[in-house]
């Protein structure tokens, strides 16, 4: 499976420049934990809730002052396994997807939990039992069933 299976689109962002009350404010209306930060539409890095919670005062802050920077960042063909394992392997929540320098989506550690835990309800099918064609009859064998010879 494939990041572009998963992404949420559109991404919301913030210009780097703007308050960081601002970047509350656009989190808590769009119910999203991360904001990717952009400089002239170009990804600069990206802020979290935890980033701002963080902060005693966000008072004359800006974005720029508080995002995580560079962003590490995905494309629409990567594999899960590859983005957990960029997620896990830096500690972040979270992969701007990018293809060819635009930002085309987001996923989010919560993304790849839910389609792990998806996946963990499909039925388990049995696998199907080959018989060999053409091996011959089988032979009587003068060792009984438990490896000891009858007499």
């Amino acid at each position: 499976m494939r990041i572009q299976d998963v992404m949420k689109r559109p991404v919301k962002s913030i210009e780097a420049g703007e308050p960081v009350s601002t970047a509350m404010e656009t989190m808590r209306r769009n119910r999203v934990h991360h904001l990717v930060v952009t400089r002239a539409g170009a990804l600069t890095g990206v802020v979290s809730d935890g980033d701002v919670r963080a902060l005693e005062s966000s008072a004359g802050r800006r974005v720029e002052d508080v995002m995580s920077a560079p962003a590490v960042s995905a494309t629409p063909e990567m594999t899960l396994r590859k983005a957990a394992n960029l997620l896990r392997g830096r500690s972040i929540g979270c992969l701007p997807v990018l293809e060819d320098g635009r930002i085309v989506g987001i996923v989010t550690t919560s993304d790849l939990l839910e389609r792990i835990g998806r996946g963990s309800e499909r039925p388990i099918t049995r696998g199907k039992r080959w018989i060999l064609k053409d091996r011959g009859p089988r032979r009587n064998s003068p060792v009984g069933s438990r490896g000891f010879a009858s007499h």
